[in-house]
């Protein structure tokens, strides 16, 4: 008995495959899902979580004063958010960590169920404070902060780092009205054609410019 025969068999015997009278239907509904499966793939662009692009945070828009905090950080040059927020043991873990993250952060969205006020849970804690020191080990181990910083060589010990440290990187304050609205586009979503000066202003600064 071949090897497709056997498959074949194994598809019928599990009632894999629909009787001949509901195949046609079967493959209708089959398709549909697949469609609308790449479909939301495409519209949430999710191939924009597997790269190391801070964008990609704000593809869901109650990231926004997160993202624009980063950005007047001293970090935005030394650091992007998955330097910080996933693991960096190996990639295995790094991936499935931002998988986990990422599937309880979109259900969480689609529900329309976050927090009025976004704060970390114990993994994300977790996770941030090993970045941290990761980072920072040599500041961590620094002899001369034990002398000039108070009780810095219990504390770093016994508490996490942004119970000290708490305007890095995204400052005490995170609201829209403290940080403003994001005026850089964002790049997945803006059309080609987009530009943040309008057109009668950038024609009157050539014209200046002209003179």
């Amino acid at each position: 008995m071949g090897k497709r025969t056997k498959i074949k068999r194994n598809l019928f015997r599990y009632n894999l495959i629909p009787p001949h009278r509901w195949r046609p239907y079967a493959i209708v509904l089959v398709a549909t899902i697949f469609g609308l499966g790449l479909y939301v793939l495409r519209l949430s662009n999710a191939a924009s979580y597997l790269s190391d692009d801070p964008q990609a945070c704000v593809n869901c828009h109650i990231m926004t004063p997160q993202y624009i905090t980063w950005t007047h950080s001293s970090h935005r040059e030394v650091a992007h958010c998955n330097d910080c927020h996933v693991p960096h043991d190996n990639v295995v873990n790094k991936y499935f960590f931002k998988a986990k993250d990422g599937l309880y952060h979109a259900s969480v969205f689609t529900m329309r169920a976050e927090p009025q006020v976004i704060r970390a849970l114990e993994p994300s804690i977790n996770v941030i404070q090993a970045n941290c020191i990761r980072c920072h080990q040599d500041q961590v181990t620094d002899a001369r902060l034990m002398e000039v910083v108070e009780n810095h060589q219990s504390h770093r010990t016994d508490r996490i780092c942004w119970e000290c440290h708490k305007e890095v990187p995204h400052g005490k304050v995170r609201s829209l009205s403290s940080v403003g609205h994001q005026i850089e586009p964002i790049k997945t979503y803006k059309p080609d054609d987009l530009e943040i000066i309008p057109k009668w202003l950038k024609a009157t600064m050539e014209q200046k410019k002209a003179e």
